[in-house]
């Protein structure tokens, strides 16, 4: 197998605050991971790097066969599909769902003079029938709702094709409907061969899609445990990752937790 997203002894540091502390961490060809944690854990920190957005303090990554410092990050980036809030605040409020997903071919978030083939706008279109939103391409994204948004970004996020899919926290803010639906549309692409590697961070197990295959837990900006999910996703383990006693069950491919009494 192919190692997509390689971490030895990642550090970051800011100031005197270490935020990832020797993460070490291998993601291979066909799999889907989650990541999970505590707030502070490090995880958005962790998504910036395998984006290719920052640098480690110390530590090496390899990303998609390159090392950060050592490649252009202008051939790295388009290579990797992204969907995160912080992206999310670029996109303006006017643009059409339809150039939101179109502009990715490019690396922008908003339409200027750049000229597309009729290549590119099929993709846009079938992305957004992918996810449900071929009907809504000529409104403005400031319009659309929560859950409307996760789906435009994630069918932004696929637009250049890429071999590394990065999804940090994309049900946060979304009502049980929109949660539901957009697991639904995750768990359809992950169960396809012919998908990108994918990476979903988030802080809850009942976000975790059917067809993942592996887990990272993080604690205080360390990795905690990774491995096959079954392996991980254990109520002693993230009861220990999230310090408090949890009760987590599996049924029919997804996961719940709660406290335990």
């Amino acid at each position: 197998m192919t190692e997509v997203l390689a971490l030895h002894d990642v550090t970051v540091r800011r100031s005197t605050t270490t935020i990832l502390d020797k993460v070490s961490w291998t993601v291979q060809d066909q799999d889907r991971w989650v990541v999970l944690g505590r707030n502070g854990a490090g995880k958005t920190t962790l998504m910036s790097i395998a984006a290719g957005r920052m640098h480690p303090t110390s530590g090496t990554a390899d990303i998609l066969g390159e090392r950060l410092g050592r490649t252009d990050l202008n051939e790295l980036r388009p290579r990797i599909g992204l969907s995160s809030a912080a992206l999310a605040e670029h996109i303006p409020a006017s643009e059409t769902v339809r150039d939101v997903v179109l502009t990715a071919a490019y690396g922008m978030t908003g339409r200027w003079r750049e000229q597309y083939e009729d290549f590119d706008l099929g993709r846009a279109g079938d992305l957004l029938r992918l996810f449900g939103m071929a009907e809504l391409a000529e409104r403005t994204f400031g319009t659309l709702s929560e859950g409307e948004r996760k789906r435009v970004q994630i069918a932004r996020a696929l637009m250049t094709d890429p071999e590394l899919l990065l999804l940090d926290e994309p049900a946060a803010g979304l009502d049980l409907g929109g949660r539901e639906e957009l697991v639904a549309a995750l768990a359809e692409l992950a169960g396809d061969r012919r998908s990108p590697v994918m990476v979903l961070v988030t802080h809850h197990v009942e976000e975790i899609p059917p067809n993942f295959t592996h887990a990272l837990l993080l604690r205080g900006g360390q990795a905690f445990m990774a491995g096959p999910l079954a392996q991980v996703l254990t109520s002693e383990n993230l009861s220990e990752a999230f310090g408090l006693p949890l009760v987590v069950e599996s049924h029919d491919g997804r996961y719940t937790a709660r406290g335990a009494r």
